[in-house]
């Protein structure tokens, strides 16, 4: 069953295409998903159908109307991955930039799960169902680093288990505008959906508790480098505290706002993504009980902007 979502247009973009401007208040969601939704009929401005290239206007009403996900079975495909650890009941990935974990909406093929299935020849757990086998957890499409995989379902269910009973560990490094007040610092604010923009999440009254710890590990040129390490598991945790604080990440198209525009401005870098990565995971192995700590080196973007912000 299709579910329908509704935004309404706060200033008029004459520069810009109906499907881009989509695309930026959904990240997650491809530019040419937008298209083939636009071209089915499937948004709606002011109740009317309308091409890709419509130039948004303030207060036009936008209605999208989402299908539900495929839910026949993912193929594998070879796409190269990169193992950190592996045995008979688990590995252990350093996730790329730019895959998406699991099927959805708008990304059928070449992600995370069709790689799985192919390296793992489709031993994976089945307790995700056939369009997310194995997966214990998930990193957004843009973030880089540690995941941890499931290749039986009782390994699933104990590593479910540490998830929901916060007895992982799991620290990010992140590349953030501004430089935080502290060295130290640290953020327990509910999270929830954001009242108005639904695929957004926000500090909400009546939102589930969250916690976060950071740390300054470098300062550079109007940003710094900081360690986050969560004890909580929420959506967009880490960017949301972030932004909370005034310091949103690097290159995040959905939390950025006016710090990251400044940043831009300032220090002449157009950041590729939002420059958060998964540096370490730990959790204890399913079967032997053995204390593990994974760790993923940062990606070549990433490194990239530590060098111009400390050069430039």
């Amino acid at each position: 069953m299709s579910r329908r979502e509704t935004l309404r247009v706060e200033i008029s973009l004459p520069q810009a295409r109906l499907d881009k401007f989509l695309k930026k208040q959904f990240p997650d969601t491809s530019r040419g998903a937008f298209q083939r939704l636009i071209q089915d009929g499937d948004v709606r401005v002011d109740g009317k159908t309308i091409k890709p290239t419509h130039q948004p206007r303030a207060g036009e009403e936008i209605v999208i109307i989402w299908p539900e996900p495929d839910p026949a079975e993912a193929q594998p495909e070879d796409i190269p991955l990169d193992v950190l650890y592996e045995d008979d009941r688990l590995l252990v990935i350093n996730k790329p930039v730019g895959i998406v974990v699991h099927p959805a909406a708008g990304h059928a093929s070449g992600t995370l799960v069709n790689a799985l299935l192919h390296h793992c020849a489709g031993q994976l757990s089945g307790v995700g169902g056939v369009a997310r086998p194995g997966i214990v957890h998930r990193l957004d499409k843009d973030t880089s680093g540690c995941l941890v995989v499931a290749k039986d379902d009782s390994a699933h269910h104990a590593l479910s288990a540490q998830f929901a009973d916060r007895k992982t560990t799991k620290m990010y490094q992140a590349l953030v505008c501004g430089k935080p007040a502290k060295e130290h610092l640290t953020v327990k604010s509910p999270i929830g959906r954001h009242p108005v923009h639904r695929k957004k999440m926000a500090i909400v009254e009546r939102g589930r508790d969250s916690h976060t710890d950071f740390r300054v590990l470098e300062a550079l040129r109007d940003s710094a480098l900081v360690e986050a390490r969560l004890h909580t598991g929420r959506t967009h945790q880490i960017r949301v505290h972030l932004q909370h604080l005034g310091c949103p990440l690097v290159g995040d198209p959905v939390y950025g706002g006016r710090p990251a525009r400044q940043f831009a401005q300032s220090t002449g870098y157009e950041a590729p993504r939002q420059m958060l990565h998964a540096a370490a995971l730990g959790f204890t192995h399913p079967l032997s009980g053995e204390k593990m700590e994974l760790n993923a080196p940062l990606p070549a973007d990433f490194m990239d902007a530590l060098n111009f912000l400390k050069t430039h």
